[in-house]
């Protein structure tokens, strides 16, 4: 019996796989001691646009109806000063998919991901994807902690995300690939399949906050490490955080290697994006944990864009959330 969403699925697996081998070609022919010396984004950005090229490319293949919500648009690429990166980002994502494509394919691939999440005269979409093709550029520059972030939303509701996350470990092999569908759990497998059999993960069985451990950013200008440390000191956490880039955090978590996630405001008028929350969302909430807003309202993803009537992101393994809220709510007043 074919369960719900099961070509979905297969649909969004094949085309992260797709775009995190496009990412780590990048990786190992661009990105070098002196472009990391230099601060040179210029790898990140082919590989973010290829990415994004080979996943919207393949979704269209499945489901040409759907829209896609992803972080990128083809205007810069666009420019004459960019001949060069578009070319790169042409020869990546024929790579990739296996195919010669000419430049204007690429560009429309990519803004296939121009959608809004929205109806035209208002409400939102019944259904779309949100992707974000590499969700931690500056650990993708650092050789660390990054992930391809593909989710499918309908009604509302996330009911599908696929975290490619290239440099997280299984068995003591490279990269990760973790599966979740509504109401049928998170799985992992390696990130390059090799036939393995997919292993269903939980979150961590702590039930006593002081024995918690943190997942937050190494960027502290993605949330307020300070905040979290006060945090910590609230719950009796002494144990110290865990930090790495982009959603790895979110499958950090759901794997059990910790227990809290926090994104704290690091001013009064952000608004997070639906792309780096809605895969892993689903990832750490199948697994058994919990996600909400720092309030411990559940993320609302029906304002398009953004998580628009949310403010900041706590993930937990679910049995400890409601304590984490409250101490988040004491800290942040």
């Amino acid at each position: 019996m074919t369960s719900q969403w099961s070509d979905e699925k297969e649909a969004a697996v094949a085309a992260v796989r797709c775009a995190a081998s496009v990412c780590l070609a990048v990786q190992r022919q661009l990105v070098t001691a002196q472009t990391i010396e230099k601060k040179d984004r210029s790898p990140v950005t082919v590989a973010d646009f290829a990415s994004q090229a080979v996943v919207c490319a393949k979704l269209m293949e499945s489901f040409p109806d759907d829209g896609v919500v992803g972080e990128e648009d083809s205007r810069v690429l666009r420019e004459e000063d960019q001949s060069g990166v578009l070319a790169s980002v042409v020869d990546h994502v024929a790579t990739g998919l296996g195919k010669t494509s000419d430049s204007g394919q690429v560009l429309d691939w990519i803004d296939r991901g121009g959608a809004t999440g929205q109806q035209q005269g208002g409400g939102h979409a019944a259904r779309f994807w949100t992707l974000d093709p590499i969700d931690g550029t500056k650990g993708f520059l650092r050789g660390e902690q990054y992930a391809v972030a593909l989710a499918l939303i309908e009604n509302g509701q996330v009911v599908l995300g696929v975290l490619g996350c290239p440099n997280l470990s299984i068995d003591g092999g490279g990269g990760v690939l973790l599966v979740a569908v509504r109401g049928q759990g998170t799985w992992i497998e390696p990130l390059n399949g090799g036939g393995t059999t997919p292993k269903r993960v939980h979150v961590s069985a702590v039930s006593d906050p002081s024995g918690a451990r943190f997942c937050e950013s190494v960027e502290s200008g993605h949330s307020s490490q300070s905040d979290a440390q006060k945090v910590a000191q609230q719950l009796g956490i002494t144990a110290e955080p865990v930090r790495m880039d982009s959603q790895a955090k979110y499958a950090t978590v759901a794997r059990g290697e910790a227990s809290i996630y926090l994104r704290l405001p690091t001013r009064a008028d952000y608004v997070e994006k639906i792309w780096d929350h809605g895969a892993g969302m689903i990832v750490v909430s199948e697994a058994g944990g919990r996600v909400t807003d720092v309030a411990g309202k559940p993320l609302d993803f029906t304002h398009g864009r953004t998580l628009a009537s949310n403010r900041g992101v706590i993930a937990t393994n679910g049995s400890i959330h409601d304590v984490v809220v409250a101490a988040v709510q004491g800290v942040l007043g």
